[in-house]
């Protein structure tokens, strides 16, 4: 299983190992059906002794991260780390983004426009939820996008389409006369529509 660990977090789970009392050498990982932002994590130190047939087991030299099998398939990939904000100090996974479903890619002018516009401004901001929107279709002046990861499903996904994505693409692109969601919002993981 990959799971990618960041200095700062292992510091901060070293630290953490350091202050318990007993044989606290584990962090356990798990991965709950999420909410409007996609999976919710919970992290909590173990002993070796609490770990499950199932578990998969990821060896960070001094300690270890238990993550159920359940869990490992919306972990893999994904970035743990411990971040400090003004008001606020956790430790934050990310997702790994998912790959497009498509495989033709869309071509010309126009679709090289939009894929700037969505590399630059909105992956950025929606990457911060496990999200991504990916350029399905260019039919004239009409655009077809794609929800994916933690925006697949989301009940904000209508509002981050016309506030968000929409406005972007259209004001980076006055020539795109709309922006259409063409994203399965009933599949996957985790669809909250």
């Amino acid at each position: 299983m990959e799971l990618n660990i960041t200095d700062r977090a292992q510091s901060v789970v070293r630290s953490f190992i350091d202050q318990s009392e007993g044989d606290l050498r584990a962090l356990r990982i798990t991965a709950h059906e999420g909410g409007i932002g996609g999976p919710r994590f919970e992290l909590s130190l173990v002993s070796e002794g609490d770990r499950e047939e199932d578990d998969v087991r990821v060896d960070m030299g001094d300690f270890f991260v238990l993550v159920s099998a359940e869990s490992a398939e919306r972990l893999e990939g994904a970035t743990v780390d411990f971040v400090e904000r003004v008001n606020e100090s956790g430790f934050e996974i990310r997702p790994a983004a998912r790959a497009p479903k498509t495989s033709a890619e869309p071509k010309g002018e126009l679709a090289t426009k939009v894929k700037e516009v969505l590399d630059a401004q909105v992956n950025p901001a929606v990457s911060a939820h496990g999200g991504e929107i990916v350029l399905v279709d260019v039919k004239g002046s009409e655009v077809f996008i794609e929800m994916a990861g933690g925006c697949q499903g989301c009940a904000l996904s209508r509002m981050t389409l016309k506030q968000g994505v929409e406005r972007m693409v259209r004001q980076a692109v006055p020539e795109i006369t709309a922006v259409h969601d063409v994203t399965d919002h009933t599949s996957g993981d985790n669809p909250f529509y």
